[in-house]
């Protein structure tokens, strides 16, 4: 089954920026949507951003509205979080995964594989 790998997460400070990778061990990456999500202690996992097959549609979450930008590369086999601004809010260990959904405002993303390990993104204030 394909096992996906969560890559550039680290420490940074507030406004600082990071890039996250998501590739799939072995195999091609699916090709329909995907997404990330991310988990900080004591929370329940959200959504944070997700695209569709091609990179032409994308939908994020409220909070990273402006700030985050997800997109794809399909022909190295990655999908991509872009960070920008990052607040200490955005502590967190994220995640990507194939998605039934994409989701819409009001109806999240319904993920549709096994979790990876994910990727720790410290942001201090």
């Amino acid at each position: 089954q394909e096992q996906l790998l969560e890559s550039g997460g680290g420490f940074v400070q507030a406004g600082g920026s990071l890039r996250l990778a998501c590739t799939a061990s072995g195999r091609i990456l699916h090709s329909g949507p995907m997404g990330w999500f991310r988990q900080a202690p004591g929370r329940e996992r959200e959504f944070v951003a997700t695209i569709n097959w091609n990179g032409g549609t994308t939908y994020y979450t409220d909070s990273v509205q402006g700030r985050f930008t997800i997109s794809r590369d399909n022909t190295k086999n990655t999908v991509y979080l872009q960070m920008n601004s990052l607040k200490p809010e955005d502590t967190a260990v994220y995640y990507c995964n194939k998605l039934f959904t994409l989701g819409v405002p009001g109806i999240p993303p319904t993920p549709a594989g096994p979790w990876g390990q994910g990727t720790q993104v410290t942001v201090s204030s």
